[in-house]
């Protein structure tokens, strides 16, 4: 017995590929990987489920010393007369 070879990973990938069809694959994709993510964080203690008691840090902005170019100033012009 050895390892998974190339060609049994095609042959499970086509066996599925008949038994879901194309349609239901991703969505089984995203829940073996949201299993799999959910086990992971449950062994390692992490808590990263995206619902955080901290507030999201905001990032200042940045202010140049100099003006803003503004390329679309019009000069005013004022009739004489």
């Amino acid at each position: 017995m050895g390892a998974l070879s190339p060609w049994h990973i095609i042959l499970i990938a086509l066996v599925a590929l008949l038994l879901f069809g194309p349609n239901k694959l991703p969505e089984l994709g995203r829940g073996f990987g949201k299993m799999f993510r959910e086990f992971k964080d449950a062994t390692t203690g992490n808590n990263n489920s995206g619902s955080n008691d901290e507030p999201p840090v905001q990032k200042k902005e940045l202010v140049s010393a100099e003006a803003p170019k503004q390329d679309n100033v019009v000069p005013s012009q004022t009739k004489q007369g």
